[in-house]
């Protein structure tokens, strides 16, 4: 009887877990759906972005972002990791690729980190940590901005001559691969942009506000790109739980039920031979 009791509290036990690792699932599901939408849609007006600004040239122009890097040599990745575990190999794939980028990099590091996972395993990874943002599960264009504007302080004010974001590329539902993006320096345009195209006002000041339009888009679909991952890696590591939890169910169901016909063998067992004793007493 213990080992039935045993057997039904373990039963209820992963029961209670497969109701959460289906609960997860379909909040994941429900997430992913969100930032897939909302990256699809940024992806092509970031890509515009890019082209646009390649026909006008980085070049000259007076935006201190098209400056030449100060030679500090020095290289900031912006590691963009997941919110919470849960993900499967999603963050601890990144972690090991950034140290490996480290490993292969001449240069000081350091690192910006975007996402709540990692506070204690992140320091880790040997490189120093200069600054920490968290960032929502949807990334809006404000977080985006924010974000921006302290790596270009960064660029601008020569603490690194190259920022790099680092973020899981969205291949499909199934697939995530780490990666990475040169945000700064921008590199210039060959031919120099359209010579024969007439800019109105002026070409400077469309390409000031092409750089900034550019980075701030880059930055927020790297993020969106990063959180349509997360979300999609979660889907499917809880979908896999779910399956278990379902196969271990069924695995403890049977035990059960060999343990209970057990039981009534030996039961009916003691019957019979207590009876066998009693009619060969008389």
């Amino acid at each position: 009887m213990a080992n039935l009791r045993a057997i039904r509290s373990r039963i209820k036990s992963v029961q209670n877990t497969q109701q959460i690792t289906k609960s997860m699932k379909m909040v994941a599901a429900a997430k992913l759906r969100r930032t897939q939408s909302a990256f699809g849609t940024l992806r092509l007006f970031a890509q515009k972005s890019e082209e646009i600004l390649k026909r006008v040239g980085t070049d000259g122009g007076d935006n201190p972002c098209l400056a030449a890097p100060k030679a500090n040599n020095r290289v900031c990745y912006v590691l963009i990791v997941g919110n919470r575990g849960l993900c499967g190999t999603y963050n601890a794939a990144l972690l090991r690729y950034v140290q490996e980028l480290r490993r292969e990099e001449t240069r000081d590091a350091f690192l910006v980190t975007v996402g709540r996972w990692g506070r204690d395993m992140i320091p880790t990874a040997g490189i120093p940590i200069r600054k920490s943002f968290e960032i929502s599960d949807t990334p809006s264009a404000q977080e985006a901005q924010t974000l921006c504007a302290y790596l270009r302080e960064l660029y601008t004010a020569g603490e690194a001559d190259e920022i790099v974001l680092v973020f899981q590329q969205f291949r499909s539902v199934l697939a995530q691969t780490p990666g990475k993006k040169t945000l700064l320096p921008l590199t210039p345009a060959e031919g120099g942009g359209d010579a024969d195209v007439i800019f109105e006002p002026d070409r400077d000041v469309l390409l000031n506000t092409l750089v900034d339009l550019y980075l701030d888009n880059s930055v927020h679909a790297a993020l969106l790109e990063a959180r349509t991952g997360e979300h999609a890696a979660r889907m499917t590591a809880m979908t896999a739980a779910s399956d278990n939890t379902e196969e271990l169910i069924g695995d403890l169901t049977l035990a059960l039920n060999h343990a209970r016909q057990a039981a009534i063998t030996t039961e009916i067992s003691e019957i019979v031979g207590g009876a066998s004793a009693l009619s060969g007493g008389h």
